[in-house]
């Protein structure tokens, strides 16, 4: 095991490898490395800086790129080549080639929404990938007879590295060193338990330590490495489950199934049945097809997720997964683990209470050597080598370490053997009351007053035999009480709170005693904190465990299995749910978890399964994350139903003019500047706008039970224009005048349909309904812009017509969304 000093602020360094005695009072150098004296292992000093260089030379060097995201090379490839990119790029040529410029708009509006797509993910790559390396964890590896920490990628093949509780195994090994080292693979290989290791045993990359620590030598590094390998197979880009996503593949599966069909059916009414003009029959087919396709959709739901990432970014938040920011806008039970997410890592002791007549200052010699016996001490053990240092007052110079036992969750206690000053040799373990103290002792009704207080306590208890001997802590001798005071954060308060106004349930799960984590719970607003829940006598049954979990609030004494049963027994009731933690204990709950929330600060295992790293190790952000998320759903709902309208529409004009045997009403230029003013323009600004809507299940249905209606009516109320118009005018130039009186009666649908996405108003959206028909209208009394889109309204009854046929259309858009709106549900 490594020995690690310890500077002023509790940070760790490296240190030498502990031999079997150490002398307990000894000050380590607190800022310099120590040499690495050998220990029975040829490589236990490391590689030399001659042996890496010769190492690196020869590749042997773990260059396995950490990939937060798509290469440049994948984002074009995902923007520039796709089904309906390369629909429109085909008919693109053929217009550019039968008619004007003016026809061919369509395929610069794709070109510009396709480089506007690659720019907002390469902005958004450049932030997951900064936050990434900032988020990196740094391995520490013995060379030249020190340690030191590096990147990963630095490791090189014969590497030593050193490991501690909560560190990843970052390439495949062999234990080199072990002191109580404990490994769980159930990343790798679905065993929950974890795996004791010894010298001499393999380790695999992917796995994490639990308790203990050790030294391992590199096997196998870079692509060779095990989990390596499974990247290659899924790398991290692979997405979490994404409801917008899926939802809108469906969408575009159906699209395309009544698009070609229908398009077939138009390009044979268009060349073969009408004798018209061979590139205006060209130009109106393609008129045709081009509005059915829904191409923003796609671009919009890639730039709204890209956006969340870069402003998330901003605060110190690196989403790994871009749709974790729409899963944690859909959570309604958040999963909270006490130390490192309501409290800060740090803790303060206020008490320390001799039991049983014992020698006060006895106790804080014990509670000394205990503190220089752990190299890797976690938050209450370093609390304690801060109230006691080694070196301090009343000595504990001359104690040597003869064993040690790390803290493990599933124990609640650590441990450790001594051979004091005098040489009597003595055992300790310290860890949780209600572990070491047998049921009805008197001395747990003390522990629980204390407990109600919100103080965390920790029970010195004298060994008479071995540490790890059966039933070791059955017959200890309770000798002293630690009381620790934990340090609130002080936004947790302002937090949870906001989940609670978002119906958003909040369970503390925690290993401490449920009284105890009740009552900080307490102090910080939480709902229910009041009903606590042991979980020791927590029931078994998935089925009662779930209604365990959503009758209480709070629950303590929970193991690491206990965590991600409770997780599944919530998911078993149709719950979505977050789990938040920074502790090895919490890497399997948070793996099975919808979302997973690692804090900064939290262990390499921690922050490498969790979709959303707060790299402020601020609890706050999550709001923020939650805000987003909103933001892109509510705002891809709306910005869907307006792009699918147009498809409805679309198709159903298309089987109209087929069923009427007519020429069809538009030429691409008319549904260019319709799609651009009406859709493209107003669902830029309407999908990044801000929007608090709660995240609301189903978003095909919720969308197509909106966009049919609307489109129906648009097609019909567009179609009645063009027949009308047919019988209205007559001679040269008739079919442009129809045109004309149809384009009018979509544009003023479309316009209605859009002022019904748009709320609820505010002083901006309804510039931005106003601006798109101060547009339209700008094209209408321009000459040389009517000339250009060709349109121009001829006489003023068909035109007031249009206009009537659109206001009668526009009443039954009203009637249609409020009776939706009343059956269905907003």
């Amino acid at each position: 095991m490594t020995q690690r000093a310890l500077d002023s602020s509790g940070e760790q360094t490296p240190g030498s490898p502990r031999p079997a005695m150490i002398d307990a009072g000894a000050e380590l150098d607190p800022v310099h490395p120590v040499e690495l004296p050998p220990s029975g292992h040829p490589d236990a000093t490391g590689l030399t800086t001659a042996e890496v260089a010769e190492r690196v030379a020869r590749g042997e060097v773990n260059d396995v790129p950490v990939r937060s995201s798509r290469s440049l090379t994948e984002i074009v490839r995902a923007n520039v080549f796709t089904r309906f990119n390369l629909i429109i790029g085909v008919l693109w040529v053929i217009m550019l080639f039968v008619a004007p410029i003016q026809d061919s708009l369509f395929g610069f509006v794709i070109v510009a929404n396709t480089g506007i797509g690659i720019i907002q993910e390469w902005r958004a790559k450049k932030t997951l990938d900064s936050l990434a390396v900032i988020g990196e964890a740094k391995p520490t590896v013995r060379r030249d007879g020190k340690a030191a920490e590096i990147s990963t990628h630095e490791i090189v093949l014969g590497d030593v590295v050193e490991l501690g509780p909560g560190d990843k195994v970052v390439v495949d090994g062999t234990v080199a060193e072990a002191d109580s080292l404990e490994i769980d693979e159930s990343l790798l290989t679905g065993e929950a338990d974890p795996v004791l290791k010894r010298p001499g045993d393999p380790v695999m990359s992917g796995s994490f330590v639990v308790a203990g620590g050790g030294a391992f030598t590199a096997t196998k590094v870079g692509r060779e490495a095990y989990a390596a390998q499974l990247a290659e197979e899924a790398s991290r880009f692979t997405l979490v489950h994404s409801e917008l996503r899926s939802g809108i593949s469906t969408i575009l599966k159906y699209v395309t199934w009544m698009m070609v069909p229908t398009a077939i059916g138009l390009i044979i009414s268009q060349l073969v049945v009408k004798d018209n003009n061979f590139k205006d029959s060209v130009a109106r087919t393609v008129g045709g097809i081009v509005p059915m396709i829904p191409e923003g959709l796609v671009l919009l739901t890639s730039v709204a997720f890209a956006i969340g990432v870069v402003r998330l970014g901003r605060k110190q938040c690196l989403v790994q997964e871009l749709p974790a920011i729409e899963g944690l806008a859909r959570v309604d039970v958040v999963c909270l683990d006490k130390t490192g997410t309501l409290t800060e890592g740090g803790m303060d002791i206020t008490e320390v209470r001799p039991l049983g007549g014992s020698d006060e200052a006895y106790v804080h010699q014990v509670l000394r050597s205990l503190g220089s016996s752990d190299p890797r001490p976690n938050a209450s053990l370093q609390a304690i080598i801060d109230a006691y240092p080694a070196g301090g007052e009343g000595g504990g110079k001359g104690w040597t370490v003869t064993d040690a036992m790390p803290f493990s969750s599933a124990r609640k206690y650590s441990g450790a053997a001594f051979t004091e000053t005098d040489g009597t040799p003595s055992a300790w373990l310290l860890g949780a009351p209600d572990v070491l103290l047998p049921d009805g002792d008197g001395t747990l009704t003390e522990i629980e007053h204390l407990n109600e207080q919100g103080l965390r306590v920790l029970l010195l208890a004298r060994v008479r035999g071995e540490l790890d001997a059966p039933g070791a802590a059955d017959g200890a001798e309770p000798t002293a009480l630690v009381v620790l005071e934990q340090r609130l954060r002080p936004d947790a308060g302002e937090t949870l709170a906001y989940f609670a106004q978002q119906n958003v349930a909040t369970k503390v799960i925690s290993g401490d005693n449920a009284v105890s984590v009740g009552a900080v719970a307490g102090k910080l607003g939480l709902a229910g904190a009041e009903n606590t829940l042991d979980a020791r006598r927590m029931p078994t049954d998935p089925d009662e465990m779930a209604t365990a979990m959503e009758e209480n609030a709070v629950f303590g004494r929970v193991t690491p299995q206990q965590k991600r049963d409770m997780v599944a027994a919530l998911q078993s009731r149709g719950h979505t749910v977050a789990m938040t933690g920074d502790g090895v204990n919490d890497v399997l709950a948070l793996k099975d978890a919808d979302i997973g929330v690692s804090m900064g600060s939290g262990s390499e295992a921690t922050r490498a399964v969790a979709q959303i790293v707060l790299l402020n190790n601020s609890f706050a952000t999550l709001p923020s994350v939650v805000a987003e998320g909103r933001r892109v759903i509510g705002n891809i709902t709306r910005v869907a139903t307006l792009f699918l309208t147009k498809t409805v529409y679309s198709v159903l004009l298309a089987i109209l003019v087929v069923c009427f045997q007519v020429e069809y009403p538009f030429l691409p230029r008319h549904l260019t500047l319709l799609s651009t003013l009406t859709i493209g323009v107003p669902a830029f600004f309407l999908a990044l706008a801000p929007n608090k809507e709660r995240a609301q299940p189903h978003f095909v249905r919720r969308v197509m039970r909106y966009a049919i209606p609307s489109g129906v009516i648009a097609a019909a109320a567009t179609f009645t224009t063009y027949l009308v118009a047919r019988h209205h005018y007559s001679g040269p130039g008739a079919l442009e005048a129809e045109t004309s009186a149809a384009t009018l009666t979509l544009f003023l649908v479309s316009m209605w349909v859009l002022a019904i996405i748009a709320r609820p108003y505010t002083w901006w959206r309804i510039g931005l309904v106003a601006a798109m028909g101060l547009g339209f209208l700008i094209v209408l009394v321009v000459p040389w812009l009517q000339d250009f889109f060709a349109l121009k309204l001829v006489g003023t009854t068909m035109p007031w017509g249009a206009v009537g046929i659109a206001v009668a259309a526009a009443a039954l858009l009203e009637f249609s969304w409020r009776l939706v709106g009343r059956r269905f549900g907003a």
